[in-house]
């Protein structure tokens, strides 16, 4: 298959903002691709060769695919680099270099979507004494082959940012039209997905055996689960009210979310993001090879830094510490930890996901050997508020952030990737002002005066409203940075800048930078207000008004765990007003 079929259709798709046009074009270029290159495309079009957990990246740096450009199109790398600065697209330069290079390649050969995964691939993999300079030749002859709109994507993707603002989601209902008989089968597709986070594998499945076969696929270790997560409350009343009066209150622990995979010997961790992170964590895998009595299982924790002398819980960012490629030896001695498991979702053959929590946690304890380091989470089943209260109070004593409560239904399955109410966080009482935190998306900037200078002085934050897959301004925050802060959080942005508002963002703010929503902060404000200028949850309390948090200032901790379908949703927004409002005129 030509890779300029593709090409095509993400032009197409970058030419349009209306979600429903895209998943029509990548309807039509499924449906008119052979078989045995679906899952190829389905992954190139995620900006990927594999799912992440395998750990493979086509990632090249930015320089490199410079020089590579300069070699294919006889272009001088300093008008290249300039460009570049100009426009701050990579694929964007690479196109016109590539429409005007200086001489013809005379035995070039039409780019397939076999090839171009396939070197992709190679310089994926390729390593060690000489890699850089193997790659920029391997990949300078791809571009010397590509026309000037196949190159302007080849570029985005080796340098990771395709720009076509297509989340997962998309291609899911894409998929479930084009080989699933239409959307009505997109749940038994989306079930499968959130139980291998696989898309490619779900999309070759659904391709030759169809839905099915898609629908009896299995949880398997070493195949990360997409986590399930909760609804927002912050009143003991409302929580036992959804859950009919009783429910188990668990420890929120302020650490980091982990996917623990065991079989044998083998001890693979994942973070919340799906991330193979067992580098990282070197003791947490010796811990439950020692601990853990079963032979094949998969398990959800919270790692925690602990004070190894008091026992004491130690803040969420001394954890970051352990992210990190080397030194790893010295922040195991530096930052020890805990870990405290939740939940159960597979063991020895069985998958758990569709128990009730009650079997799950059984389970859970039946299988773990517990010590100082390894233990489950403190959790109480409650039936009156005061309980709950009570409960929550010893959990911040203990130094946590507040408490999950979780249904005891006999309908309480894990809801693989999905939030719902058989979990509700429980973390603060919101009194006339906000006291707890919210996790907001990066999606704009705007340019620093002063000693921010030649940085961003603010930026444009939202919320992810889950309904309608597009995130939501909320507030402009430029306060809570450090000068490091700034100097690190331009760095970290600039490769996620964007000629224009991304098409999953809505905003009637008019940004100086745009960015794709990617990098997500943890903010503190003072109130949830009305907002004629923001558009999260817009007329959902007053026609023609939004909602807005007042005085944002970053609380320092990047939330580098979280995905930004992960961050704040809109209804939570609407739910801290609703609460504020009735607190207030009480």
């Amino acid at each position: 298959m030509d890779y300029s079929v593709i090409a095509d259709a993400y032009g197409r798709i970058e030419a349009t903002s209306k979600r429903l046009e895209m998943i029509d074009i990548l309807v039509d270029l499924f449906m008119n691709s052979a078989k045995d290159v679906v899952s190829r495309i389905v992954y190139l079009t995620q900006g990927k060769l594999y799912p992440d957990f395998v750990g493979v990246e086509i990632g090249i740096a930015e320089k490199l695919a410079v020089k590579a450009l300069v070699r294919a199109s006889g272009g001088k790398e300093g008008d290249v680099l300039a460009d570049l600065q100009r426009t701050g697209d990579i694929g964007q330069v690479a196109e016109l270099y590539l429409a005007n290079r200086k001489q013809s390649t005379f035995f070039s050969k039409v780019l397939t979507v076999e090839r171009v995964y396939e070197v992709l691939d190679k310089m994926a993999r390729t390593s060690g004494v000489g890699a850089v300079d193997m790659k920029m030749a391997v990949f300078a002859g791809l571009l010397s082959d590509a026309s000037p709109m196949e190159a302007r994507y080849l570029m985005r993707t080796v340098t990771g940012n395709l720009r076509l603002g297509i989340a997962d989601m998309t291609v899911l209902e894409a998929l479930a039209v084009a080989f699933g008989g239409g959307r009505e089968v997109r749940g038994v597709i989306e079930r499968a997905y959130n139980i291998c986070s696989d898309l490619g594998r779900v999309a070759d499945m659904l391709v030759r055996e169809g839905v099915d076969a898609v629908g009896g696929l299995c949880v398997g270790v070493f195949e990360p689960i997409r986590p399930m997560l909760a609804e927002r409350l912050s009143s003991p009343e409302e929580i036992l009210e959804k859950f009919c009066g009783k429910c188990l209150a668990e420890y929120k622990y302020d650490g980091e979310r982990i996917q623990v995979h065991k079989q044998g010997e083998r001890v693979v961790l994942y973070s919340r993001r799906l991330e193979n992170i067992s580098s990282q964590y070197p003791d947490v895998a010796d811990l439950v090879r020692r601990q853990v009595k079963a032979g094949e299982v998969i398990f959800e924790a919270e790692c925690v830094t602990v004070d190894l002398e008091t026992g004491d819980m130690r803040p969420f960012q001394e954890l970051m510490h352990r992210r990190r490629k080397y030194g790893i030896e010295a922040a195991v001695e530096q930052y020890p930890i805990s870990l405290y498991a939740f939940d159960m979702l597979y063991v020895d053959g069985k998958d758990l996901t569709c128990e009730p929590l009650t079997v799950r946690r059984i389970a859970l304890e039946g299988v773990l050997e517990r010590n100082v380091q390894l233990q489950v989470a403190a959790q109480k089943a409650v039936c009156s508020p005061k309980e709950l209260e009570d409960f929550f109070e010893e959990a911040i004593t203990g130094g946590c952030e507040g408490l999950i409560c979780k249904s005891l239904a006999r309908e309480s399955v894990y809801q693989a990737g999905n939030r719902g109410w058989l979990w509700i966080k429980f973390k603060r009482d919101y009194k006339s002002e906000m006291t707890d935190t919210v996790d907001l998306v990066v999606v704009g900037a705007f340019h620093g005066r002063g000693k921010r200078a030649g940085a961003y002085g603010a930026l444009l934050l939202a919320v992810y409203n889950k309904e309608k897959d597009i995130f939501e301004t909320v507030t402009k925050c430029g306060t809570g940075f450090t000068d490091k802060d700034i100097e690190d959080l331009h760095a970290m942005l600039q490769k996620h800048v964007i000629p224009r508002k991304h098409s999953r963002v809505l905003s009637t703010m008019e940004a100086e930078v745009w960015f794709e929503p990617y990098i997500v902060l943890e903010i503190l404000g003072a109130e949830v207000t009305l907002s004629p200028i923001h558009v999260c949850a817009m007329d959902a309390i007053r026609k023609d008004s939004g909602l807005a948090i007042r005085f944002p200032r970053f609380t320092g901790k990047y939330r580098t765990d979280k995905s930004p379908q992960d961050a704040t949703t809109s209804k939570e927004i609407v739910e801290m007003y609703q609460k504020q409002l009735k607190q207030i005129t009480n």
